[in-house]
């Protein structure tokens, strides 16, 4: 289902050190039989990314390009080839989003891989059967950040997108049956729904009936992982 894991094995195993982002990382790591000594919970990068570009992105004129107001709208990606490129998948997500797309827009920024699908198959008419499902050229990372930090609602099948709604504090429903980021479900604003029509609207209506939970950050997602990681390669040790 992810086929990127094959590369994080591969890599896990010619690895000195393993920076982890969360604890699952660690014990997962310590039950394949990778020594406890290489073995590092440091936080979350990509964080620290946000976390230093957060107010830049406030600046962003995206919305306004979009004609969205905050906190009324709803963000969507897809790019995974198991949702894009079966056909009977990407119509039980789309027939889920013709619905959502009648209570607010949902703007919709096309990865190149997404933009081939549509334009070979015959769903063209499914998008102009859905005048508030906006698709729009791939938007740069502070116009994209801004996108998400005043969103009301994000769907997603992105591995990373999950992270940083959780520190955004946005609501995310993530179109996939699996998650590498259990952390985002178990503490943060993810929901896993699958990409079921009737999983989808179901996990849909009960964010708008008031369902969401009480959402925190993960442990050391802080903005400090590079320095960990800094720190340890420059020093051989870590304050965990």
């Amino acid at each position: 289902a992810m086929p990127e894991e094959i590369n994080r094995i591969l890599t896990d195993s010619i690895s000195d050190y393993l920076f982890c982002t969360e604890q699952s990382g660690v014990d997962n790591l310590l039950a394949e039989g990778v020594e406890e000594d290489k073995v590092f919970l440091v936080g979350n990068v990509m964080i620290d990314t946000l976390l230093k570009n957060r107010e830049r992105a406030e600046s962003s004129t995206v919305l306004e390009k979009h004609g969205l107001t905050p906190g009324s709208y709803a963000v969507l990606t897809l790019h995974r080839p198991s949702n894009v490129d079966d056909p009977e998948v990407f119509l039980s997500i789309l027939n889920a989003l013709s619905v959502i797309q009648n209570d607010m827009p949902i703007i919709f920024p096309l990865h190149p891989r997404t933009r081939n699908r549509i334009a070979s198959s015959s769903m063209a008419g499914e998008f102009a059967a859905m005048p508030d499902l906006r698709p729009v050229d791939p938007v740069g990372y502070l116009d994209f950040l801004k996108l998400m930090s005043s969103a009301r609602l994000v769907l997603t099948d992105s591995g990373g997108i999950q992270e940083e709604t959780t520190i955004l504090n946005v609501p995310c429903l993530t179109l996939r049956e699996n998650t590498e980021r259990p952390v985002t479900c178990e503490i943060g604003t993810n929901r896993l729904v699958g990409v079921e029509t009737d999983n989808i609207l179901g996990a849909y209506r009960d964010f708008t009936s008031g369902g969401r939970t009480a959402a925190g950050i993960p442990p050391l997602w802080d903005g400090q992982a590079a320095r960990r990681i800094v720190d340890l390669l420059t020093t051989g040790s870590l304050d965990r």
